[in-house]
């Protein structure tokens, strides 16, 4: 159905209503703003974005450059301003660029373990020497690395491992419901739903904290939810993190490690340990760090650069005096994993979903928003992001050097990808019953007979692994919203089966790229979506807000006191 026929049929039923007005329905004067957004522009900017010219469009590389400069052009041909109040189009990001060269071993009962590097581990430093050395290090393992007092759980108990290096597993415990041993028990860790706890990033910070030389964290499929593969295709080059302030101590753990499953047990087996057993001590509450009785070795040569990298963002001014200080944000990354020019064959990571088309889409909706007259009330912003690849990087930096205050920043719109493979009567919520924005979204998805699903892999912890999250954590409110699970016209298990394909076979592989069975009407139904929900925001008198119980809250609204935010993941 086109956007006229569409249009006629909301004025029908609100005539066969004989409603005045309808807040469900999408509102008339959005349908020449809708119209702009086409499978053919979505395409247009995929296409060049992942091109072979953008060279994966690493930071601080020749594919960033070229990349800043696309926004760019594209920003200023839709006549949006500078998002900078500096007057340009970039925020600057300073990071530094880590490409290491390790090599490992571990010493138990008499015998050495030989490791290779990145088929049986990858190993990076992101300290700024040329050098780290980790000689003799005692190994511990510390079950699933976690400190979570509301659940009552403590990995490390008393014990103390500064200066050792602690193996992990990944994802949260698994602890099964007392009343059905098939389930997961939903009091703990959200059951089957990963937590922050169950995050790479979180495992780093913790072994940081608790003052580790090094941390290894033991890959499997299942519960990281991607294959080793995409950890040798991320960790096993350059390595980025922002720039420390001059005078600010790297308290980082010195070493991050992954390990397969199969070395891992190896491992275990030469410490004389079975690995299977320890694992279900693991998921006990009276688990405590077991010694190794076995050496780790690390050596570390860095090569280390300056980075000079960019957001790159643009505004579009609010109508309304009193509202234009007000701001939504739209964000989507423009990075991905750059090339390997050691590889043999395909070297270049295109990321054609990953993240060309979620740009693409912003840049749709951004080109919508400016065919509005008047323009929204509020101002919106339109924010690409550098190195969400290498930890949300960019998001984090403008969510700590925000160009607009938080406090008055209403909420956080994120693109991540966007539905290639045809339309749904469905859209999928990363993070569904966190916020009041599922609300305004389930009001517009009413006028076209659509409906929110829950995140189908919440195992995986989508949520914390995409920009919106760096939002979040400082108290706006964020939409992630993915593609639905009920594809029209399709069999039962297609999404599963495409998801599983696209993970198994492209995620983080130079095979990203744009293919035959692409179907972006999907897309364009999810973008018209999106800019419908960003409008109602924009117009609303409410400001959305994180929901009762949610480990966020906003740290400030309009005509509050500063708050602090009460957010039980680690910052």
């Amino acid at each position: 159905m086109n956007c006229r026929s569409r249009f006629v049929l909301l004025c029908s039923i609100a005539c066969a209503c004989a409603k005045s007005s309808d807040t469900n329905a999408t509102d008339p004067a959005l349908q020449p703003a809708l119209a702009t957004i086409t499978s053919a522009d979505l395409m247009r900017h995929v296409q060049r974005l992942s091109s072979d010219g953008f060279e994966g469009r690493a930071p601080g590389t020749p594919g960033e450059d070229s990349s800043v400069a696309y926004l760019t052009s594209e920003f200023t041909r839709l006549g949006l301003k500078p998002g900078n109040p500096d007057g340009s189009f970039v925020q600057t990001v300073d990071m530094v660029g880590f490409t290491t060269a390790p090599t490992a071993s571990i010493a138990a009962r008499g015998k050495t373990l030989a490791l290779k590097s990145p088929d049986d581990y990858v190993a990076v430093s992101r300290h700024e020497r040329p050098r780290v050395d980790i000689v003799g290090s005692d190994l511990v393992f510390v079950g699933y690395g976690v400190v979570a007092p509301e659940y009552g759980w403590d990995d490390y108990k008393d014990v103390d491992v500064h200066g050792k290096t602690i193996v992990m597993l990944i994802n949260d415990p698994a602890i099964t419901s007392p009343n059905d041993s098939s389930q997961l028990d939903s009091t703990m860790f959200r059951g089957k739903a990963m937590t922050y706890y169950g995050r790479w990033t979180y495992k780093y910070e913790i072994a940081s904290e608790k003052g580790a030389a090094a941390a290894i964290i033991v890959h499997e499929t299942g519960p990281a939810g991607y294959p080793y593969e995409v950890v040798q295709g991320s960790w096993g080059r350059e390595n980025i993190d922002v720039k420390r302030a001059s005078g600010t101590p790297n308290t980082r753990v010195q070493v991050e490690s992954w390990m397969t499953l199969d070395k891992t047990r190896e491992l275990m087996s030469a410490a004389g340990f079975d690995f299977d057993s320890l694992k279900r001590a693991a998921l006990s509450k009276d688990f405590r760090p077991v010694a190794l009785n076995a050496k780790a070795t690390f050596h570390i040569k860095n090569t280390v650069r300056q980075i000079h990298s960019r957001n790159v963002i643009a505004k579009l001014e609010g109508s309304d005096s009193t509202l234009r200080d007000e701001y939504l944000i739209y964000t989507a990354h423009w990075d991905h994993l750059g090339r390997d020019t050691t590889a043999q064959g395909d070297q270049i990571f295109n990321g054609a979903l990953d993240n060309a088309s979620g740009v693409a889409q912003m840049l749709e909706i951004a080109e919508a928003f400016t065919k509005l007259t008047p323009a929204p009330k509020r101002s919106i912003l339109f924010l690409a992001v550098t190195a969400e690849e290498q930890g949300l990087l960019g998001a984090k930096y403008y969510a700590e050097n925000p160009l607009y205050p938080l406090a008055k920043t209403v909420a956080d719109f994120n693109i991540d990808g966007v539905n290639q493979w045809g339309r749904t009567s469905d859209v999928t919520v990363i993070g569904l019953g966190n916020s009041t924005l599922d609300d305004v979204l389930r009001d517009a998805l009413a006028a076209e007979k659509r409906t929110i699903s829950p995140d189908p892999e919440p195992e995986k912890g989508f949520f914390y692994r995409s920009d919106h999250f760096e939002f979040a954590k400082q108290g706006v409110p964020a939409l992630y919203m993915d593609s639905g699970v009920e594809y029209i016209g399709k069999p039962p298990g297609y999404s599963q089966q495409k998801r599983d394909e696209y993970t198994n076979d492209d995620y983080h592989k130079p095979s990203d790229e744009i293919k035959p069975d692409w179907d972006l009407a999907g897309a364009v139904e999810d973008g018209r979506l999106l800019l419908d929900v960003g409008f109602r925001v924009a117009e609303s008198a409410t400001w959305p807000d994180w929901k009762p119980g949610v480990e966020f809250k906003r740290k400030q609204a309009p005509g509050d006191a500063p708050r602090a935010a009460e957010v039980k993941t680690r910052n």
